[in-house]
């Protein structure tokens, strides 16, 4: 598992940026967060798990948001 932040979604085209703590910029599909929202807000801090995906390129599968606990 990697944590890091939702950096940017499209909720129109249901996919977005996971920008892990290292830095790295990983794509991930709506149907990857775990809650099963198909959405999830920019800016929320997450944890992923890095994967192949079906191109080739690395990417980011069971997204779920972490809560705070403020």
């Amino acid at each position: 598992m990697i944590e890091g932040v939702i950096a940017t979604f499209n909720d129109v085209r249901g996919d977005g940026v996971f920008r892990t703590s290292r830095g790295e910029s990983l794509y991930f599909h709506c149907v990857n967060i775990l809650d099963g929202s198909r959405t999830i807000a920019v800016g929320v801090r997450a944890r992923a798990t890095r994967a192949v995906g079906h191109l080739g390129s690395d990417e980011v599968v069971d997204v779920s948001p972490l809560v705070s606990l403020n």
